[in-house]
C-alpha cells in the first residue's frame, strides 16, 4: 500500500522533535501540566488546604530550627540513597535544618500535584512523578556544601576524594564520546564469562535463533522446558555468569532446556509486527521443540514482553485446540495494562504518535533511547546517590554481570513496537478480549494448563499486583509467587544468594480468587530464592524422569553443521 504522503509529513516533524526531546513528548507533558494547572486554579479548597499547609510547615521548620533539642534523634534526617541508615553528620546543624526544609517542600509539592479535583488520573500521575524527580535534584545531598558526610570525606582525605570523584568524571565523559563500556565491563564476555552453558542453534529462522542445551544428567524429565525472553533485552540475562545461570540450574534439576535467542532488527526489519514475534518465534520454536522431542507437551515460560507473548500464543492455541502444552510460567509478565507501572506515566496517545513518527523515521526503537526511557522511570534520588559516591566521595564500584547485561540492549522494530504500545498499553485489548489472531478474538480464559506466575516486590516495569491480574483472567490453576528485587534482580535470584526472600501461597483457596493484598496477607515468607519452588512446582507436573538423549537438534540431522551456543543473534550490534 502506498504511503499517504499527508501523514508522512507528520511523522516527520514530529520524528524532528523527537530527536531533539530524546522521545518523550513535549505535547504530553505541557497538556498534563495544563490539566493541573488550570483546575488548580478553579479548585479554591485545595489552594487554601495548600495555604494552610504552607503555614504549617514554616512553624513546623521553624520550631526545628527553634528547639532542635526537643526532636527525637532518628527523625527523617536520612538523605535518599542511604537505604535508611541515618547517619550522624546529617543530626547536626545546619544540615539537619536544611535537610529538613527539603523534605518539608517535597511533600508540599507532593501535595500541591496530588488529588487535585478535575484532573484527568494519567495526567495527576505524570505531573506529581515530575515534581518529586524535580525536588529531588534539589536535595541537599546532592552538593558538597551541603553534604556532611562529603565534608568529612574531604577533611579526612585532604580533599583526594575529589581528585578521584574528577577523574572518575572524565572517565565517564571519555567513555561516552567515544561510546565505550564502563571500566570493568570487558570481564563479561558473551560466550566466554557470560551464556557459556552448553549447547547448540538447533534451529534458525529470520527472526530467532532456539538454543538447545547439553543435558547435564543421566536422565531427564520427559517435558522439555521452552523459555521466550524478551525482545527487548538479549536472551542471556537468563544464562549469566555459571554460579547465577538459572538456564543452568534448570539443566542442573534434570530437564531438557530450550530457549529463544531473538535477532537484533535493523531498519529493514521495520514491517515485523507483533504477530511475526508470535509466529516465527513462539510457535516456530515450539514446532523445533515438537520435532525434536516428538510427543513430548512443554513446560513453556515467558519472561516479561516474552511472558506476554506467550499468554496470547497460549489463548490463541488453547482457542486452536492445540494441547502441545503442559504448563504457563510467567516471570514478571502483564497482561492487564491498566496499571502498567512506571511506563504507564509515559503512555498516551500523544506520547505514541510521538514514538510512532520517531521510530517511523528510523524504522525502529534504539537501544539508546529505549534506555533512556527506562532510566528515566529510575528516582533522581537513586541517581543522585550513585553520582555522589563516585564523583564526591570518590568511590568506583566495579560493574557485575547483570550491569554488563543490561547494557548490552537490543532494538525493536517500528511496526511491532507500535502495535504492543497501541494494542496492549493504550487500548488495553488483550485483558478486554478484543486482541484478534488471524482475524478471530482470543480469549485468556481459555486457558487451562497449570501457571506458575512471579511477580517482584520492587519492579517498576511490570509491577507485581499487575501481574497478579491474570488471576482475574483465566479459571486456570495458579500458582503465584513474590520475589525480593525488581524486574531483573527479582529473577535472577540464584540459591545462596544473601537477602533474597519470598513469599508464597494458595492463590485461589476453595476455588474462589482473592485480591492481591488479600493474598498477601494469606502468604507465607520463606527466605532464599524462589528457584527451587518453581522447580518443586514444575516437577508435580512433570512425568517420572526417563534417559537423556545425548544428541542435540532433530534425529539423523548433521551436528556438524549446529552452531555451538550462545549462537550468532545475540553477537548482533
Amino acid at each position: 500500500m502506498e504511503e499517504d504522503p499527508f501523514q508522512a509529513l507528520n511523522y516527520w516533524k514530529e520524528a524532528l522533535i523527537a530527536q531533539a526531546t530524546g522521545g518523550s513528548s513535549p505535547a504530553a507533558l505541557t497538556l498534563a501540566l495544563a490539566d493541573w494547572w488550570i483546575h488548580l486554579c478553579t479548585a479554591p479548597g485545595k489552594q487554601l488546604e495548600l495555604g494552610v499547609k504552607y503555614g504549617e510547615a514554616i512553624a513546623a521548620l521553624y520550631q526545628h530550627a527553634a528547639q532542635p533539642w526537643s526532636r527525637p534523634q532518628r527523625d527523617a534526617s536520612v538523605p535518599p540513597g542511604n537505604d535508611g541508615q541515618a547517619q550522624p553528620a546529617w543530626q547536626q546543624e545546619p544540615f539537619s535544618l536544611w535537610w529538613h526544609a527539603f523534605l518539608t517542600a517535597r511533600h508540599w509539592w507532593i501535595d500541591a500535584t496530588s488529588q487535585v479535583p478535575g484532573v484527568a488520573p494519567h495526567h495527576a500521575d505524570l505531573v506529581s512523578f515530575c515534581a518529586s524527580q524535580w525536588c529531588d535534584t534539589l536535595s541537599p545531598a546532592n552538593f558538597p556544601w551541603s553534604n556532611p558526610v562529603v565534608q568529612e570525606r574531604c577533611l579526612a582525605e585532604g580533599g583526594r576524594n575529589l581528585s578521584a570523584g574528577l577523574l572518575n568524571l572524565f572517565n565517564d565523559i571519555r567513555r561516552q564520546l567515544v561510546q565505550a563500556p564502563e571500566e570493568g565491563m570487558e570481564r563479561f564476555q558473551v560466550g566466554k564469562t557470560v551464556a557459556v552453558t552448553p549447547g547448540a542453534v538447533v534451529f534458525r529462522n529470520h527472526l530467532i535463533e532456539l538454543i538447545q542445551y547439553a543435558p547435564a544428567s543421566a536422565t531427564v524429565r520427559p517435558e522439555p522446558i521452552l523459555i521466550t525472553p524478551a525482545w527487548i533485552m538479549k536472551y542471556y540475562i537468563l544464562d549469566l555468569s555459571p554460579e547465577n545461570s538459572l538456564i543452568r540450574y534448570l539443566v542442573a534439576q534434570g530437564y531438557t532446556v530450550f530457549c529463544i535467542s531473538w535477532r537484533n532488527v535493523g531498519s529493514a526489519d521495520r514491517n515485523l509486527s507483533l504477530d511475526d514475534y508470535r509466529r516465527l518465534g513462539f510457535m516456530a520454536a515450539l514446532d523445533a521443540v515438537s520435532r525434536i522431542v516428538p510427543g513430548r507437551r512443554v513446560h513453556a515460560v515467558g519472561y516479561c514482553l516474552g511472558g506476554t507473548l506467550l499468554s496470547i500464543a497460549a489463548a490463541a492455541m488453547a482457542g486452536q485446540k492445540d494441547t502441545r502444552l503442559a504448563t504457563l510460567t510467567l516471570l514478571a509478565a502483564q497482561t492487564d495494562f491498566t496499571e502498567p507501572g512506571g511506563l504507564g506515566l509515559y503512555i498516551d496517545a500523544s506520547e505514541v504518535y510521538f514514538l510512532e513518527s520517531l521510530m517511523w523515521a528510523q524504522g525502529y526503537l534504539s537501544a539508546a533511547q529505549m534506555s533512556a526511557a527506562f532510566q528515566s522511570l529510575r528516582p533522581v534520588s537513586d541517581t543522585a546517590a550513585r553520582a555522589v559516591r563516585r564523583y564526591l566521595l570518590g568511590e568506583h564500584a566495579a560493574p557485575n554481570d547483570l550491569m554488563a547485561w543490561n547494557a548490552d540492549s537490543t532494538r525493536m522494530p517500528y511496526r511491532m513496537h507500535a502495535e504492543y504500545l497501541r494494542k496492549l498499553f493504550l487500548n488495553n485489548e488483550l485483558a478486554a478480549g478484543r486482541y484478534q489472531v488471524d482475524g478471530r478474538m482470543i480469549a485468556l480464559r481459555n486457558i487451562r494448563v497449570p501457571i506458575y506466575a512471579l511477580g517482584a516486590e520492587s519492579d517498576r516495569i511490570a509491577p507485581w499486583r499487575s501481574v497478579y491480574k491474570i488471576h482475574y483472567q483465566t479459571d486456570a490453576d495458579i500458582r503465584f509467587v513474590l520475589a525480593s528485587g525488581g524486574h531483573n534482580a527479582g529473577i535472577v535470584s540464584e540459591p545462596g544468594h544473601p537477602g533474597r526472600w519470598h513469599r508464597a501461597g494458595a492463590s485461589a483457596p476453595d476455588g474462589l480468587r482473592v485480591g492481591a493484598d488479600e493474598w498477601m496477607a494469606g502468604s507465607s515468607l520463606h527466605a532464599g530464592s524462589w528457584w527451587p519452588d518453581w522447580q518443586a512446582w514444575l516437577d508435580a507436573h512433570s512425568g517420572p524422569p526417563l534417559p537423556a538423549l545425548r544428541s542435540l537438534g532433530e534425529a539423523g540431522a548433521d551436528r556438524t553443521a549446529l552452531t555451538p551456543a550462545p549462537g550468532r543473534f545475540v553477537l548482533q550490534d
